[in-house]
């Protein structure tokens, strides 16, 4: 890389030259690699730009290097880039540094804009709230059009965003929006209320995140608007920030699903002794669910010993078992978390998913029969076709239902997760297949 090779050359010239060529994401990307993430080069690197581009690209950072750069400026630097920082990553950056460092930044730093920081960093992680930036475009409802763009004007370079324009009470009490295309295009006399649209789309400030970029997605906003508990407008929450959080909150899930804790940092900049705190809990959970299968086994030891065949038909059963219950709890896990299913629907997807599994289940044991047929008879074929029924079926049950019990208990449906699925519908699978060996052929003697 270029600028790897500056900085082996130490000439500050064209050191300066590639930072200020390269993109804010791109440089905060370098920074932050694994093996690097060391806030004095951060700091090195980031004094080649304007006060601006720091501040841009200060906004890309891993948030733990974030912290730590900023520990090492002055208050008033801190300040400075506080200052030039989007509302909402200002806020982000304001709670990662300790009590004493945002103190005497805040001393440093105008009223207005410090009672600003203080309000948007006090709101609960999580929320609609602290993803909400306060750089927004909004003008009084008794403007006329021109009166409207004039306003505009005079706040668009401070708002994060200027497309939608946001309509307002005296009570700062949100009433409508309009688009500057709207504005643009109307007449100069033209009153705003006119114009607006009032059918709105909102969001509170206590409402969480995911549903705030739920919100958006499903409406396709630009921004949603963020209100508080009288109605006032506080801030909006962008479409970016609102695809960081959705994608923030996929690899969340998809690490619940993989049963492994959530990772503050990403796999690249987490330790090692954080990747085996956050997967061995579940792993040796699983090893003691996984001793249900064989309990199983050793139950029908004398179905075993006089059918031994049965055992080369045992991983593929089970495997079946589990793999019908992952994509079951896939596709519920997935439909909770974008609301296209609903808790009190579980009956109606039960009924689905039996006709669905029932069908799955007898395709699988036509294909299977055969290799029973080839392997130990008719008998043995029926007896592994009808359990390649029982297990599909069980499997697909399990694995559809435990997403809408962990959520009635008030856990993330993500935690029924596919190796839990599988551990489950294992031992359940393991159970069944020898219920119906043994009911079926009998045992020699009995």
């Amino acid at each position: 890389m270029e600028l790897q090779a500056a900085l082996g050359e130490g000439n500050d010239a064209r050191l300066a030259a590639v930072v200020a060529a390269l993109q804010p994401a791109d440089l905060a990307a370098f920074l932050s690699a694994e093996g690097r993430n060391d806030p004095a080069l951060a700091e090195q690197l980031l004094a080649h730009l304007t006060l601006s581009e720091r501040a841009r690209a200060f906004g890309y950072l891993d948030a733990t290097l974030q912290a730590r750069v900023a520990a090492r400026l002055s208050p008033t630097a801190l300040a400075r880039l506080l200052g030039k920082m989007d509302a909402d990553e200002r806020a982000d950056l304001f709670k990662l540094v300790n009590e004493d460092v945002q103190e005497a930044a805040l001393r440093q730093m105008a009223r207005e804009e410090r009672e600003d920081l203080r309000r948007l960093a006090s709101y609960e992680e999580g929320t609609g709230g602290a993803l909400m930036t306060s750089d927004y475009v909004a003008v009084p409802e008794n403007l006329t059009v021109a009166a409207a763009l004039q306003a505009v004007r005079s706040t668009a370079p401070d708002a994060e965003t200027i497309y939608q324009v946001y309509i307002i009470d005296h009570e700062h009490r949100l009433q409508g929006t309009v688009s500057l295309r709207e504005l643009i295009l109307g007449l100069p006399d033209q009153p705003l209320d006119e114009l607006m649209r009032t059918e709105l789309v909102t969001g509170q400030v206590d409402t969480a995140q995911e549903e705030v970029a739920r919100l958006i997605s499903r409406y396709d906003l630009l921004a949603l608007p963020i209100l508080d508990a009288d109605q006032r407008l506080v801030g909006i929450v962008t479409h970016d920030d609102a695809m960081d959080v959705a994608a923030e909150e996929a690899t969340e899930d998809m690490h619940k699903a993989a049963t492994i804790g959530k990772l503050h940092r990403g796999i690249g900049q987490s330790g090692l002794l954080e990747l085996y705190r956050k997967r061995i809990v579940w792993l040796v959970l699983l090893v003691f669910a996984n001793i249900l299968s064989g309990f199983g086994i050793a139950h029908f030891e004398a179905t075993i010993e006089a059918y031994i065949v049965l055992v080369f038909f045992l991983p593929l059963l089970v495997d079946s078992s589990g793999n019908a219950g992952s994509q079951a709890a896939t596709l519920m896990v997935r439909g909770l978390a974008t609301g296209d299913v609903q808790l009190r629907q579980w009956g109606r997807h039960f009924g689905r998913e039996l006709l669905v599994a029932g069908a799955l289940g007898l395709t699988m044991a036509a294909a299977v029969s055969i290799l029973g047929v080839l392997r130990g008879g008719p008998d043995i074929a029926f007896v592994v076709a009808t359990s390649m029924i029982a297990v599909v079926i069980m499997g697909s049950l399990i694995g559809m239902s435990l997403p809408f019990l962990l959520s009635r208990v008030g856990w993330d449906p993500a935690t029924a997760s596919a190796p839990l699925v599988t551990s489950i519908a294992d031992a359940v699978g393991v159970v069944l297949y020898f219920s119906i060996a043994t009911a079926t052929l009998g045992l020699p003697g009995a």
